[in-house]
């Protein structure tokens, strides 16, 4: 009985039986991971980026250091990733991460996932958008006027948010905080600053979901036994592309709007962009196109 067959018909048992693909690290794919059992999904797992230190850590000791002299007024956080990169540089010091934030720095954030892990770390965030999570919410909420501006951020972070930003009258220093790699990093280099379990953070640990190799997942993938990849950044949609395209059957869904951006350029056909970057809006986008599948059959 083909995969079409079996699905029960309803949104709510739209993604019984459906295999869907998550290209995160096992440590950062526990909570995506298991949302998708919730719904009644069998996800796999397939690591496509890890992260790295910075290279150069003087520029980025300095920038944290003036952090922590209150030269900024602000912190733009875009990414978790950003956060484990600071989290793992005030450890260095003996610091809490909040420790390494005056109370006079506001700070900024980009998604309700991010925003979570910070409050977590005992860090209020001052400015989130809440329409539009991404860099391009963030800059359309952004206050008119002078402002002195912090944003660590990857090695390959797209510059429009730092110009968004400028372009409200403030000065930005942008700064590289980590890198993105292939999975797996140099075992040397990879970021190891574990965010507090409340957020889903297995350091360490696995996803209990089976854990395929690139061609494991071109085999499922060419036998119609992959039913949804998702891509949780720009730059997996790009691993995504040369590791597995064409996807043929496989609904490509990604967790905003960016990421669908990079798929579409790429000429990935985007099934779905998730109404907001956290596990629950991955679901929901998943519903939506099976239920929506599941009617038409």
């Amino acid at each position: 009985m083909g995969r079409h067959s079996a699905m029960k018909s309803g949104e709510t048992r739209a993604l019984e039986g459906a295999r869907v693909l998550v290209t995160r690290s096992p440590d950062r794919a526990a909570p995506l991971v298991a949302a998708l059992r919730e719904a009644g999904a069998e996800p796999l797992v397939l690591p496509l980026i890890d992260f790295e230190r910075a290279r150069d850590q003087h520029s980025l000791e300095v920038a944290l250091d003036a952090l922590r002299a209150g030269a900024y007024g602000w912190l733009v956080v875009s990414s978790i990733t950003t956060v484990r990169a600071l989290k793992e540089k005030a450890a260095e010091r003996r610091l809490e991460l909040k420790e390494l934030i005056p109370d006079s720095v506001r700070v900024a954030t980009i998604g309700p996932s991010s925003r979570r892990v910070l409050e977590a770390e005992g860090i209020p965030v001052d400015l989130a958008p809440e329409d539009v999570q991404s860099a391009a919410g963030l800059v359309a909420v952004w206050p008119t006027g002078f402002a002195s501006v912090l944003l660590p951020q990857a090695d390959i972070a797209d510059a429009a948010l730092a110009a968004g930003i400028e372009a409200k009258g403030a000065a930005v220093q942008a700064v590289t905080a980590y890198h993105t790699v292939d999975y797996p990093a140099d075992p040397e280099r990879r970021l190891t600053a574990a965010l507090v379990a409340a957020n889903g953070w297995r350091a360490g640990g696995g996803t209990g979901a089976p854990e395929l190799t690139p061609a494991a997942a071109k085999a499922e993938l060419s036998g119609g036994r992959l039913h949804a990849v998702v891509a949780a950044s720009p730059s997996a949609a790009r691993r995504i592309h040369a590791a597995l395209a064409p996807l043929e059957g496989c609904r490509f869904i990604a967790i905003g709007r960016s990421t669908a951006a990079e798929a579409a350029a790429l000429g990935l056909p985007v099934a779905a962009t998730a109404k907001e970057p956290t596990p629950a809006g991955i679901v929901a986008a998943l519903r939506t196109v099976f239920a929506t599948e599941g009617n038409e059959s």
